[in-house]
């Protein structure tokens, strides 16, 4: 029984990279055998096993082949005679298809260190074409390593494209679209995650209501870029300037979905489209069953943003109505990621991306200022809640004037 350091830690290794986690392929073993050694198997598929101290996942070697449609139908085969190098060979990306020996050694059958070195994404084979998730999960790692100056080779780009108009691309479960999605905005480039999805064609078939927002202009006053999906790219960028989370970018990156349904006519102009917005960010995350936090927080970018913008300009009254309708005095962190979502918007237009944006600090003194006030147990005596309501917002707007 041989065990080897595979895949991503290899890789980030060689890059200099913190590991993020480590996975270890054994040869020579058998499930019986992992078992007698301590290790406890999980998954359904394919047997993967934790090590009994570290908890660490080893796989036994393995090939697969393709049966059916989709990233379900492949046939797995693990057995003692299956070698290290079938193994890497059945993998995406050459750089992910590098192992380490005990001895410190490199196996690299695929070329993928001197594609680390090159600073491309290349295939492995021609397996490559058989599983969709890999369209997905390149443009992942475009996301993660494009600040290292990484780019896509121009075969598998074109493989890319072949796969999604054969259809491939169709058969991906939500549930998967939206795990590498989540994962995509939480790397340090995720505007090149959306370029490269673009570039490849992925991205209408698995988000056409961001697909839909490229070739739609904007006013050139206050949209240097034009394009609307220029536009959103700059925005994940100025997202990813301000915030790590991706709950925040996700919400930067739905709030100007209702510019895809402004009617030609009315170009470059998209009066209404932030109601329109709320409803396909509605559709965008029953589609891909995105998390409540996630849709709660991508209703009010789509909703708000553009009051947000005015912030400055707005008279007390209406800023008190904009707390409120954003629930900010109940949840005030969220409000506050609203304002950092809001920013990016701002902030991802061309020559903005440093810009200051005094609207944040202003509403967020304005939050500060409404939760400060309060209504005492004598205030409340004799009071119905609905009086007592009224009373506390009467206070609120008396104390942003006063702070105006």
């Amino acid at each position: 029984m041989e065990v080897y350091l595979v895949g991503g830690a290899v890789r980030d290794e060689l890059l200099g990279q913190p590991v993020r986690e480590r996975d270890w392929v054994v040869v020579g073993a058998t499930p019986q055998a992992m078992l007698d050694a301590g290790y406890r198997q999980v998954g359904r598929d394919f047997p993967v096993f934790l090590h009994p101290a570290t908890g660490e996942e080893y796989a036994l070697a393995r090939t697969e082949r393709k049966t059916a449609r989709g990233y379900h139908g492949f046939e797995l085969r693990f057995s003692p005679d299956v070698t290290l190098e079938d193994d890497l060979r059945r993998r995406d990306l050459t750089i992910n298809a590098i192992a380490r020996a005990p001895d410190g050694s490199l196996v690299d059958p695929c070329g993928g260190a001197r594609d680390l070195e090159a600073r491309v994404l290349r295939h492995v084979s021609e397996a490559f074409n058989e599983d969709p998730v890999r369209i997905l999960r390149i443009a992942r790692f475009m996301a993660r390593f494009q600040p290292l100056g990484f780019s896509v080779a121009p075969e598998t780009l074109a493989r890319m494209r072949s796969m999604v108009a054969a259809g491939e691309a169709d058969a991906l479960v939500p549930e998967r679209v939206w795990q590498e999605t989540d994962r995509a905005l939480a790397e340090p480039a995720p505007e090149a995650w959306l370029r490269l999805l673009r570039e490849c064609g992925a991205l209408a078939r698995i988000l056409p209501e961001i697909d839909a927002l490229y070739g739609v202009p904007q006013p050139g006053k206050w949209h240097p870029e034009i394009d609307t999906g220029l536009h959103m790219e700059l925005v994940l960028q100025a997202a990813a300037d301000l915030t790590a989370e991706p709950r925040i970018r996700f919400a930067a990156l739905m709030h100007d979905l209702g510019k895809g349904r402004t009617p030609r006519s009315q170009w470059p102009t998209h009066r209404g489209h932030e109601q329109r917005g709320v409803v396909l960010v509605q559709e965008v995350a029953g589609r891909l069953r995105v998390p409540t936090d996630y849709r709660e927080l991508a209703e009010l970018a789509s909703l708000w943003h553009g009051l947000a913008h005015r912030a400055l300009e707005l008279r007390p009254r209406t800023t008190l109505e904009l707390l409120e309708a954003c629930d900010a005095m109940r949840r005030p962190e969220r409000f506050r990621e609203l304002l950092i979502a809001c920013e990016a918007d701002y902030r991802g237009r061309g020559g903005r991306r440093q810009r200051p944006y005094p609207q944040a600090g202003h509403l967020d003194r304005a939050l500060a200022t409404a939760l400060t006030v309060k209504v005492t147990a004598q205030d409340s005596e004799g009071r119905s809640g609905e009086e007592i309501g009224k009373m506390l917002r009467r206070r609120r707007l008396a104390a942003l004037r006063a702070t105006k």
